[in-house]
């Protein structure tokens, strides 16, 4: 049955919690991770990442969502060789605009996470001229928020994140 849906080995289980409104006002955490676990974003000198060409447009593409939707802001985000780190706040009444009727209800965040993985895919297959190649893995890791101790807890481990990658499971250099 190559290539063809077999139900008792093509199921995928949704991560995410169910009956929950991930289009509602909250803040969430998200790890993406490129294809393949590839670093394709940068390498460590130093103990300083240091950002290749696609991991800056990564970081620009990251910036954009903030851009292109206002209800979107963002905290704090690392990228790394192969994957990135970051909080995403949604509020609906945090719009820069004066409201008017033609206001747009909030995307899921899901379907924020589409857009970008969209966008920065696109830009960086342009430049290796390797239209329609995958860029990121099929899901993402998510959390919400729920207090500040949490966020705190998050941000410290975004920062913290470069500082770790010699012990990182996501780093292909380190021994499982």
């Amino acid at each position: 049955m190559c290539g063809k849906y077999d139900p008792n080995i093509h199921h995928r289980r949704s991560i995410r919690l169910e009956g929950y409104d991930y289009s509602q006002d909250g803040w969430y955490s998200v790890t993406i991770c490129a294809f393949g676990h590839k670093c394709l974003f940068g390498k460590f000198v130093n103990g300083q990442i240091q950002l290749y060409e696609y991991g800056r447009i990564i970081e620009k593409c990251w910036k954009w969502l903030a851009e292109q939707y206002d209800y979107v802001h963002l905290d704090s985000y690392v990228v790394m060789p192969n994957h990135m780190h970051g909080i995403i706040i949604i509020r609906e009444g945090g719009s820069r605009t004066a409201p008017t009727s033609n206001t747009q209800k909030c995307k899921p965040l899901s379907r924020l996470i589409g857009a970008f993985k969209t966008v920065s895919t696109k830009q960086i297959n342009i430049i290796r001229n390797t239209p329609g190649r995958k860029l990121w893995q099929r899901n993402y890791y998510e959390h919400i928020i729920r207090n500040e101790e949490e966020l705190n807890h998050i941000r410290e481990y975004i920062a913290e994140n470069p500082l770790n990658w010699g012990t990182d499971e996501e780093n292909p250099d380190v021994m499982a």
